[in-house]
Order: C-alpha cells, then structure tokens, then sequence
C-alpha cells in the first residue's frame, strides 16, 4: 500500500513538473484587485479584477484573522455571509452552508486550497496560521469550479514563499481553559530567484466541554524557484498531527436544552483521543508567454487518516432510552479507521484575444483527480427497544459515572470506494464597451465510480458525464457603481450505495445532484478599495438529495429536492482615522421542495420543511479603531457584535436551536512596528448559544466567554 502511494505521489509530481518545458514567474500587479499579491497568478480567474467579476467575492484578509485572533477556519467564516454552521462530526471537522445548501453530510464540506481541493478526506479543523486570505466566492462558478455545491465556493490562498524580501514573525498566546498556542512564519530570501519559507503552529487545550483535552501540530514549509524571468515553479507542503476525543456534544431533553450543564461530556474518558494526520503536497509551475498570456500547471496530493473509538449518544428513538426515563442515555460504541488520499493534475491558459472593438479575457483548462476512501468501522449498539444497563451501555445524564466501554464488534462498514474525474472548462468574460462585462463558460466532467463493499463481496460502478454551463454580465453605471448578474448549473456526485437487489447484489451508486442557480447584485468599489461594498438577491434550487429509500429501510435513495432564495449584504470599509468596519447580512429561505424522508430514520418530510442548519437571518459587525500615540507607539480598541437567527435542529422534526447574539472586544497596543500585544475577549457577555446539531442527542454547544493574550513580535 505505501508503494502505491509513493508511485501515485511520484507520478502526479512528475505529470506537473515535466510535462511543460518551461514556465514562468507572473506578479498580479492588477492595482484594482482586493487581493494581496501572492507571486503567482491564481486559478479559475486569468488576469480579471475581482471587481469585475460577475458575482459576488468576499475577501477575509489575514490581518483581519490576526488581528481577532482566528485560529481555525469555521471562525474565519463567521465573517462571511451566507454561511452558516452544520454538523461538525464531533469537533472533527469544518462543516459548513453556504446560501442554504450543504453537501454530503458524511464528509467535511468541500472548499480548495490554492485552488485545488482541500476538505476532501477527513483532515480535520482547517487550521489558520498559515491562511493569507480566504475568498469566498459565491453565486454560480460551475464553469470553472465543478462538482460542487451551488451557493459558491471558499478559496483559501496560503502564504506562501516570495523573493521580495526575507522577514518573519513568532507569537505565543493562552487564554481561557488552558489554551496555549505558538504560532511562527519566516521567509527567507536566498537570492533574486530562490525563496524559502515554514509557517506552523502548536497548540493544547482542555476546552470548556469535561474532558476535551485537545493537542495539534501543523507545518507548512514551501519554496520558490524563480528560474528565469518568465518562469516560476513553487512547491507547498502540508502536515498536521491532532490528537482530541470525539464529542457529540450536548443534548436536549425531550427537545428542551439546557437542562444539563453545557460541560457535561456523554462519551467515555478511557475511548482516548481521536488521531488526525494529513501529509499534503502541491506544486505549480507557471510560464508568461507575454502579450497577456500565461500557463499554469499544477499537481497535488494529500492523504488523511482518522483513526478512534467514540461513545455516541444512540439517535435511534427506539434503541433510546433518555426519552422514556429522561435519566439514562443509551449510547453505540465505535471505533473508525477511516483512510483517504487525493490525487489531483491541472493545467490552464488565460489570456487576451482582441476582435475588433472587443477584448476577450479567456481561461481554457483541464483536471483529472482520483480520490480514494478506505473505511472500516466497527460498532456495539444495543437491543430494539433499548433497556437501562450495559446491553444499551448508559450513562446517568445527571450523575455520570464513567468506565463502560463495551467492545464494538459489528463491523457495519468495510468499503473501499474510487472516484475517478477529469473535466475541460471554459470561461471568455468579453469587455464589449468599458463599462460593458460579458461572461459565458462552462465545464464538462466525466465522473467514474467503484464502490467495494468488503462486507458484501460486491463491486459497483457507476459512470456519467456531465456538461455545466453559466454565463454573466457586469455594467458600470459609474467608476464606482457596477450591476452584474449571472447564471449557471451545475453538479455534485453523491458517496455510497443503496440498497442490493438481492443477496450478493450489489447496490446501485446514487445519481449526482443537479443544481440550477441565478444571482443579481449591485457592487460599489472607491478608488483605492477604501470601501467595497455589495448587496446580492439569489435563487437556487437542486435535486437527487439523498432521503430514505421507503422501500428499503436503512438505505437511501437519490430522490430529494430542495431550494434556497435569499438576499446578502457586505460591506468593508477602511476610513480615514483609523476606522474599520466590516458588516454583513444574509437573509436565506432554504427549504424542501419535494415530500421526502429523512435519510436516518424515514420520519416524513413535507415541501417548505426548512433545512438543517439554516437560520433565516444572520448579521456580523466589527469596528476597530487605531490611535497613535507618537513616540509610545499604537493603541487599536474594537468591539463586533454576531446574530444568528433560530434554525432547525432535526431534520423532519420540530426542533430548533434557538437564536443568540455574541459580543466581543478587542485590544491592542504596539510599543514599536514589530512588537504587538493584545487581548481578544469572545462571548463577552457569557450567552449560552448552541452553534449546530444534527439531532436532539447531537448538538454542539458554543463555547462561553474566553479571553485570549497574544504576543507577536515581526522582523
């Protein structure tokens, strides 16, 4: 299996640094972009000015995330609207909406690193020190970005090295439940045409849930080879090793939260930590051919594992027992070994073609990835209908009383599944006048997949092809003021099998989701970017959800629709004085379209049931203001405030998580330009807030108030 593996690293390795003869280096030195300049040209978007694009872009810089003290990604998108919490599989994973709609509820949610795919496999939290930027793309991109969700996608661009000038910076943090955290980055300029450059982070910390002691490692060492004027190669690692248990979190007693201290953990002490590790590569070359036009190609591979026992709170209504006695919790023991690797090859061209009076900005590319899911699973669960005791393994919510770790002997899952792909796109944004965009692309993937169930002795495959096309305009009313508007389809294929024929039959794989998406907005960009702000209306709809096969209990079947129509709002804003603002808004409609079943449990699902996860209404604000104190340095004061509407808790039932609004305020004070000390206090008023669930015996508390010190001292 390692052989494999190091061949399949080697061969993608080899395709993206062979395969072009030459490649070269090319700064975006668009004056107009958002961006921060990274050194090589970014994916997916040729050489167009976000501000011309037609959708909606929010950037999150790093400083931003520095200066609120955002350690991991799920806190960086609290800043963006429209997006909005879901089931994170007991804190091992970000999991996220955007505009409504979610994907697989069995993997992280999807989002690309450096424009490659970075949330596949089971790499847990996406951690922050070594994020430049985020942008969070939104509305419809499926000719480009493919096999995705339709409410937009997040871009996580990472710092990477750069030959401009060698610097660094080390900080050292703790805070509230013994949390410690150092973070360090440094570039080194070796000559005009090799950089070298590691950023990592460790981190421990007990958390404010019992027994949630958490340790995590992340190192992100790259390089740049500048080798000619033209030509530019750059080569990024991954690595995180993170040890924390698994925890289902909190539950509410018969659909009451609260009833039992937010602390309180229902797993067992003695399963130990869950081990997350992820060894991850990319490399790109890019070469400018000049006369507008460059070549980028790139490769990467990333292999996950996740390996652990948990002690689940049973959701089966039947197995449990709390409901009846609302005193013991039945709970399924598990032990997962969970393994992934991810191959991915992607080259583009983008440039100019001038016809006539109009200017053409192309992008032409291609990818092929192969991704690979092994997974085991073992389990004990208890009788139908459950009993107090050791056959259903309880534990007294009120009076816990730890040691019951029953050997889970079932195995319930032994597949191995391969996902093969490739896909062309195409996209041509057309400057018909200077204040005239037109945008139309699209994207066409083959998609083949091979299910094994080891269990089963069965091999299923499934191919299709799919042809995703959009299109979009942007209009200059003025040199501030733009309209744009754009449209597109798209696709998502789902993961598993559904219920075998027959014995030694096996399963059918599930057909892909569709999804068919319109947007429309208005965008106002100063000179110099001093304010960009935009407001957007929406509307989506996609089908081939996966809900319970009613003919086949315990299975499910590609047979649900749902929609999503909303309206967003944001705006950054740096002011003379000193002032900083971000604020969004997000009002999202996301309901079912179709009588459905749940997918778990087959409870009934009716048209306009809301989804899971979504509140209707969503609002962040943040205000900084800096004072300079001459001679003595620096002083920045803040203050953000984040609401977050009622939304549902459980699919097909009437549980909802109620709404809450969180404070924070921030200080900081900067004796010199390379020394900075602050303090970040979250929660600052101690709400008790629930931040997503997946059922009433699964729900993740939000943590209360925390106070974080930072030192970071820059040379």
């Amino acid at each position: 299996m390692k052989t494999k593996t190091a061949y399949r690293a080697a061969l993608i390795a080899g395709i993206a640094l062979s395969t072009i003869p030459a490649v070269a280096y090319a700064a975006d030195t668009d004056a107009d972009a958002t961006i921060v300049v990274t050194g090589q040209r970014q994916q997916y978007r040729g050489d167009i000015p976000v501000k011309e694009l037609p959708q909606t872009v929010q950037i999150i810089d790093n400083k931003v995330l520095q200066q609120l003290n955002v350690t991991r990604l799920d806190a960086a998108l609290d800043l963006a609207s429209g997006v909005s919490k879901q089931n994170n599989f007991g804190g091992l994973w970000d999991s996220f909406a955007m505009r409504g709609f979610a994907g697989d509820e069995n993997f992280p949610s999807g989002f690309l690193v450096n424009g490659f795919n970075g949330g596949r496999g089971y790499g847990g939290p996406r951690d922050a020190s070594n994020i430049d930027h985020i942008e969070v793309l939104k509305g419809p991109n499926a000719a480009v970005f493919g096999r995705g969700e339709p409410g937009g996608t997040v871009n996580i661009i990472t710092k990477k090295a750069t030959t401009r000038d060698s610097f660094g910076s080390f900080s050292a943090a703790g805070g509230s439940f013994n949390t410690y955290r150092v973070e360090g980055d440094y570039n080194l300029k070796v000559s005009d045409s090799i950089a070298l450059r590691v950023n990592g982070a460790a981190e421990q910390s007990d958390g404010f849930r019992d027994f949630q002691h958490m340790q995590k490692k992340v190192l992100s060492p790259s390089v740049l080879f500048k080798l000619s004027d033209r030509t530019s190669l750059t080569y990024e690692m991954e690595y995180v090793n993170q040890q924390v248990p698994f925890d289902r979190g909190t539950i509410a007693l018969n659909g009451v939260l609260g009833l039992v201290p937010r602390t309180r953990f229902f797993g067992e002490p003695g399963d130990g930590p869950t081990n997350v590790k992820v060894l991850g590569h990319q490399a790109q070359l890019e070469h400018d051919f000049g006369n507008d036009w460059v070549l980028l190609v790139g490769g990467g591979y990333r292999s996950t594992i996740f390996r652990g026992y948990s002690s689940d709170p049973e959701i089966d209504l039947i197995r449990q027992t709390v409901d009846n006695d609302l005193t013991n919790l039945a709970r399924q023991r598990r032990y997962r070994d969970y393994g992934t690797t991810n191959g991915t090859v992607r080259g583009e061209l983008s440039g100019k073609i001038h016809t006539g009076p109009l200017t053409h900005h192309v992008i032409l590319g291609a990818d092929w990835d192969e991704f690979d899911i092994d997974l085991h699973q073992f389990r004990f669960r208890g009788p139908r209908p459950g009993v107090v005791g050791t056959a259903s393994n309880t534990i007294n919510i009120f009076n816990p009383v730890y040691g019951s770790m029953p050997t889970p002997t079932v195995q319930i899952t032994n597949t191995l599944e391969k996902q093969k792909a490739y896909g062309f796109y195409f996209s041509d944004q057309i400057d018909v006048t200077d204040a005239l965009k037109i945008r139309f692309g699209g994207r066409y993937d083959h998609f083949n997949q091979n299910v094994l169930d080891r269990n089963a002795n069965t091999v299923t495959v499934n191919v299709y092809n799919k042809f995703s096309p959009s299109a979009g305009l942007l209009y200059k009313i003025t040199d501030t003021l733009s309209f744009y508007a754009g449209y597109g389809k798209g696709f998502r294929p789902n993961s598993g099998t559904g219920a075998p024929p027959a014995v030694g039959v096996p399963g059918p794989t599930f057909a892909p989701e569709n999804s068919e998406s319109y947007e429309a907005g208005l965008r106002y960009v100063t000179p110099g970017n001093g304010i960009v702000a935009s407001v957007a209306v929406y509307s989506m709809k996609k089908n081939n959800i996966l809900t319970n096969d009613p003919a086949n209990g315990g299975f499910s079947i590609a047979a649900g629709s749902a929609k999503s129509k909303g309206v967003e709002a944001d705006l950054t804003a740096n002011l003379p004085g000193d002032f900083h603002i971000i604020a969004t808004y997000a009002y999202t409609d996301a309901v079912w379209d179709s009588p459905s079943k749940d997918p778990n449990f087959g409870a009934p699902i009716l048209p306009g049931d809301p989804l899971i996860n979504i509140p209707k209404n969503a609002a962040n604000l943040l205000v900084t203001k800096g004072f300079d104190l001459g001679n003595s340095g620096k002083v920045t004061v803040g203050a953000g405030v984040n609401y977050v509407s009622s939304r549902l808790g459980e699919t097909a039932t009437k549980f909802f998580l109620p709404s809450y609004t969180l404070t924070r305020a921030l200080i900081s004070y900067e004796p010199t330009k390379n020394v900075r000390i602050g303090v970040d206090v979250t929660n600052l008023f101690d709400v008790t807030w629930y931040a997503s669930s997946y059922s009433q015996f699964w729900v993740a508390p939000g943590a209360p108030r925390t106070i974080t010190g930072r030192v970071t001292f820059s040379f």
